[in-house]
């Protein structure tokens, strides 16, 4: 049987005073639950949509939701390779008017070329690299002044390989989505694409179930755990339960062990070992994840510049 809770009026009344029709609608499209439930998981979890999600979870009430997918920010992601050296970039604005910009577009390109040859370690080093007589941070700034619109770099990555293995590029929807993968043990890039191509659509969170952090472990163990005990199973019997859960958990985050795309018969491991590879690494980006879009209230723009 489910736990109930309760609120008395006057604390619920102030409680969701928090909770704007945004935040259940945000909840709402990410768990596809009903509206009524979404108000009450965050009225419980005092308004933190993470937590919301965990606790719809534990009631049986929402599948796991993918909570960085909350994609807000504009811009685009873009890739370059210099021989046995990769990167993936992320440059942001604020409209995705100006994302299609044939300067933005420039300066997207100019950007991600310096960087996969010159290797920055940190973001410092990144927009400290010359271009000309310019640093990427000069460029970025410049762009700002010339297109109108606040860029900025927020991140990147830079991938190497040896001479017989293979990089794989896709950028999906005009660099929404932005992938890089390395496979070793085989040059064909063809197949390193695929691979890319499938890490864009599945959006895996790690190369394997050995890299699975013990946080994420953990917290995913706990939820089961919960939802076990929820369903009302005999405690002797939750353990084995988990075990087949948490299972069946890796093997859906792990980009080896997901069915390959191209060919659900395969997984995507079989898929690349039928090339004589193996998946070494892979970066995903899509622009804006985990990042709050601006929310412009045109009247209140209006009313500042007339200095009401």
């Amino acid at each position: 049987m489910l736990r109930q809770f309760f609120i008395r009026p006057e604390e619920e009344t102030n409680k969701m005073a928090n909770i704007t029709a945004k935040l259940v609608k945000e909840l709402r499209d990410m768990t596809g639950v009903g509206m009524m439930d979404a108000k009450k998981a965050l009225v419980e979890v005092e308004g933190d949509i993470d937590k919301a999600v965990d606790f719809l979870r534990e009631k049986g009430l929402a599948k796991a939701a993918k909570k960085a997918d909350r994609i807000a920010a504009e811009g685009v992601t873009a890739t370059y390779v210099d021989g046995n050296t990769a990167a993936l970039i992320e440059l942001n604005s604020e409209t995705d008017f100006v994302a299609k910009n044939d300067k933005f577009q420039a300066l997207v390109a100019t950007v991600v070329k310096a960087i996969a040859e010159a290797k920055p370690a940190t973001m410092e080093e990144a927009l400290a690299v010359k271009v000309g007589d310019k640093t990427i941070e000069e460029l970025i700034l410049e762009g700002t002044t010339v297109i109108g619109e606040k860029l900025s770099l927020r991140r990147f990555e830079v991938l190497s390989k040896a001479d017989g293995d293979a990089f794989g590029e896709y950028l999906h929807m005009g660099g929404r989505i932005g992938v890089l993968t390395v496979i070793e043990g085989s040059d064909d890039s063809v197949a390193a694409k695929d691979v890319a191509m499938h890490v864009a659509a599945i959006n895996p969170r790690y190369v394997s179930r050995e890299d699975v952090s013990e946080e994420d472990y953990k917290h995913e163990e706990k939820i089961q755990t919960e939802i076990a005990l929820n369903e009302g199973k005999p405690a002797n019997i939750v353990e084995k339960m988990i075990k087949g859960r948490m299972n069946k958990y890796l093997a859906e985050i792990s980009l080896t062990e997901q069915a390959f795309v191209k060919n659900p018969d395969q997984t995507v491991a079989e898929f690349v070992a039928s090339k004589g590879g193996k998946v070494k690494t892979f970066v995903r980006y899509e622009v804006g994840e985990g990042m709050e879009k601006r929310q412009d209230n045109f009247a209140d723009e209006v009313a500042a510049q007339m200095g009401k």
